[in-house]
């Protein structure tokens, strides 16, 4: 099929959010493809992934990546087959892992794609075997460092990046108590994942749930929610404690400084007397090189048993902008990705 005779689907950014984002924030717009000049292919999505960082590239506020413009697709990490190509490296048929973005269709000229071999299921090339379990390896290997025996602590246990953060952490001899929303999740995390407990950070004495929990204290914390759970998590922190900073979620949505004391005496003194190793990271940018390390690792355990993994899927393009948003709310259970086609 010709590019040309394509409508391509995709959602754009409408307006910028102020706060958390609404619907009024995105707008589907239908154009048709160019045809497709020499050295380019076109990209049929499979699979969108929609993850947190997103929210920060709604906003025009200095960040590590430019913002999305104003009319633009929104940015994502899309697996999608070759339809058609006039490129020497893709042919019709291949599966890519990419950031074709928000979108059903896209033309590419072949930069940043990866060929994916053979797997089972492809969607698994955005979650476990993507970004997230990529974020989840490095953080807690490189930065955390986690020793068998020693107490880690992971925020938001029961999805894409702290559900395998958990687990590896398991594998390496550790105590593991997750922080989740809900008993749901929470009874997810312990029974299914083989954490050691896991805590409802919507319940009223939270933060003597987590002290009780993490009796000799926290070694590794994970950092992927911020807010109130890192108020509870800080003075639990022994000396020499490591913090990879992954993600900050419940700050994502923030207009202005949130309300009550200035911490930031508190956490500068926490972390000097109990010389503690706070470090944030962008996962490609920072570790990019090691990325078949991760991938040989992980698909070993996976293959094992080792690791398990679980996706929240939703159905069609149309429905990404609501899934988004129940992201931003704790909404989804697992992975979030959206099944623009099948494959």
């Amino acid at each position: 099929m010709s590019s040309s005779q394509i409508i391509q689907r995709k959602i754009v950014l409408a307006s910028r959010p102020i706060g958390a984002p609404t619907a009024d924030n995105f707008r589907l717009t239908e154009t048709p493809l160019p045809a497709l000049a020499e050295g380019q292919l076109l990209l049929r999505t499979l699979y969108l992934s929609l993850d947190p960082y997103m929210r920060g590239r709604m906003s025009d506020a200095p960040s590590y990546a430019a913002p999305v413009a104003v009319g633009e697709v929104m940015v994502g990490g899309t697996v999608s087959k070759v339809v058609t190509s006039q490129h020497p490296d893709f042919k019709a048929g291949d599966l890519v892992l990419g950031m074709s973005g928000w979108q059903d269709h896209a033309v590419s000229d072949g930069s940043g794609l990866t060929r994916l071999g053979a797997l089972e299921q492809p969607s698994l090339a955005l979650g476990v075997l993507g970004m997230p379990g990529f974020t989840a390896y490095m953080g807690l290997l490189d930065i955390g460092q986690p020793k068998a025996g020693e107490t880690v602590v992971v925020a938001a246990a029961s999805g894409a990046v702290g559900s395998v953060v958990g687990q590896i952490a398991k594998l390496q001899g550790c105590r593991v108590v997750g922080i989740a929303g809900g008993a749901e999740k929470c009874r997810y995390v312990v029974d299914q994942l083989g954490f050691d407990a896991c805590i409802d950070h919507r319940a009223a004495d939270f933060a003597a749930q987590l002290g009780a929990a993490c009796a000799q204290g926290i070694d590794v914390y994970f950092e992927n929610v911020g807010g109130a759970v890192f108020d509870a998590v800080l003075p639990l922190l022994n000396v020499g404690a490591r913090v990879p900073v992954c993600g900050l979620i419940a700050n994502y949505n923030d207009t202005a400084l949130p309300p009550g004391p200035d911490r930031l005496g508190l956490l500068a003194r926490t972390l000097l007397t109990r010389r503690i190793k706070m470090q944030g990271f962008i996962i490609f940018d920072d570790y990019g090189h090691r990325y078949g390390e991760f991938f040989q690792q992980m698909s070993q355990w996976l293959k094992e048993g080792k690791i398990r993994f679980r996706e929240d899927m939703v159905e069609g393009l149309d429905n990404a902008p609501q899934a988004f948003i129940g992201l931003l709310q704790g909404k989804n259970f697992g992975k979030l990705v959206v099944r623009i086609a099948n494959d």
